[in-house]
């Protein structure tokens, strides 16, 4: 019963921290900033902005954003959908970044890693 009880307790905990961690995501996204951004960051990640996509280490992921975001400063940021699978071993989000007068559509696909989930791919799409 008491590992149960753990269990439940632990799973619970583990979801406060991915939701934790995606609003943080989503705040550092509406805030512009790459650095924020860039600690939930796994140590290789696939970015896409316009002009420019492919596999990145952390360093150059950071650099990539943090160059979108001085280009095109955010003004909002809403997330239209996130959601998981049922063995909660990855997440989405998917929203919309107002920014530099254009609007992006923001993909973000987490998978946990050492017990948080770490950012694997990040896309801003011009509509």
């Amino acid at each position: 019963m008491k590992s149960l009880l753990f269990l439940v307790l632990f799973s619970s905990a583990a979801f406060w921290e991915d939701s934790a961690n995606l609003a943080n995501i989503t705040k550092a996204i509406q805030d512009g900033n790459a650095d924020a951004l860039g600690t939930y960051f796994d140590t290789s990640v696939e970015v896409a902005v316009p002009g420019q996509e492919g596999m990145f280490n952390k360093t150059q992921a950071i650099g990539l954003v943090k160059t979108f975001f001085s280009k095109n400063k955010p003004t909002s940021f809403s997330q239209v959908h996130k959601g998981a699978p049922p063995n909660n071993d990855s997440q989405y989000c998917i929203g919309n970044l107002v920014a530099g007068g254009s609007t992006f559509r923001v993909y973000i696909y987490m998978k946990n890693s050492g017990g948080s989930a770490l950012i694997q791919e990040l896309r801003f799409d011009k509509e």
